[in-house]
């Protein structure tokens, strides 16, 4: 009885050739190997010859001599080349026929699903008919000998893709093989599946992950702050209705900063000698 799975290689023997290629087989099933993909010109009756098998576009199971980016039982990056809101993505495993991660796969927020060119941390899995698809790879792939964390690496900034999300975050991992943990409450704007992100490590774990945000540290935040209420002052001429006493809505609204931000930046200008309030105003200090 015959075995054969897409997303394997296997060794099939060649049985016949016909005008659009060879049939191969392994005694039991027939393969179609179309000379679009061949990399040879001619093949011998009764040689062996090893294949990767995946379903072409009239889903039938056929055969390939060009190697697939992706192998039944492992996992790897693939990039977005396409998207289909009702199916989900499409991405490139380097072949005639792309493979599709079902919108189950993804976040249930649109905003949060992957772009065109980002990459996807993807294993094979098969549907009732036994065709490709693609599912996120469990952590299992990763952690296998992914790179240790030490404390050099606190309050350092890593460049990492986001591999998967969850409720309370999401995980990336880095070119160095660095695992961070993003925690929602450390994101300074929502993320989406594939992206590559500039993190700032927070803590690192008994098992060398990590934890990291892409907030700036709070002497950092506050400096961008301060400088966004002085860039807001000065296009209305010097001053504003609003100070220390204002309420969190309005602050929020006008400047998108919590009412405890906005009191830290007002109160560095302040100190700084840059700004001064009165009456409920706050105004620049002219520069002497």
């Amino acid at each position: 009885m015959s075995k054969l799975m897409a997303g394997t290689y296997v060794e099939l023997e060649v049985a016949r050739k016909v005008e659009f290629g060879y049939f191969l087989t392994d005694g039991y099933e027939d393969i179609l190997l179309h000379i679009a993909e061949m990399k040879t010109d001619e093949l011998t009756i009764g040689e062996k010859l090893e294949v990767y098998l995946y379903h072409d576009h009239q889903n039938r199971l056929s055969a390939t001599m060009h190697r697939a980016a992706l192998v039944y039982g492992e996992a790897s990056w693939l990039r977005v080349i396409d998207i289909n809101p009702r199916l989900g993505v499409f991405l490139d495993q380097e072949l005639r026929r792309d493979l599709l991660l079902p919108y189950s796969e993804l976040p249930e927020e649109r905003s949060e699903w992957p772009r065109l060119g980002d990459h996807l941390f993807v294993e094979l899995t098969h549907d009732k008919q036994g065709r490709m698809l693609a599912k996120m790879a469990r952590t299992e792939f990763l952690t296998a000998d992914f790179t240790p964390g030490t404390e050099e690496l606190k309050n350092q900034s890593l460049v990492g893709t986001v591999y998967k999300q969850f409720p309370d975050g999401a995980f990336l991992i880095t070119g160095e093989g660095y695992l961070l943990f993003l925690p929602h409450s450390e994101m300074a704007s929502p993320v989406r599946l594939g992206q590559e992100l500039k993190v700032r490590v927070t803590y690192i774990r008994e098992d060398g992950r990590m934890n990291a945000s892409t907030k700036p540290l709070k002497h950092d935040a506050m400096d961008m702050d301060s400088e966004k209420i002085v860039e807001y002052m000065q296009g209305r001429g010097g001053s504003m209705p609003y100070s220390d006493k204002t309420s969190p809505d309005i602050i929020m609204e006008k400047f998108q900063l919590s009412k405890a931000a906005f009191k830290r930046a007002l109160g560095k200008l302040m100190k700084e000698k840059r700004a001064y309030q009165e009456e409920g105003w706050t105004y620049l200090k002219e520069k002497e």
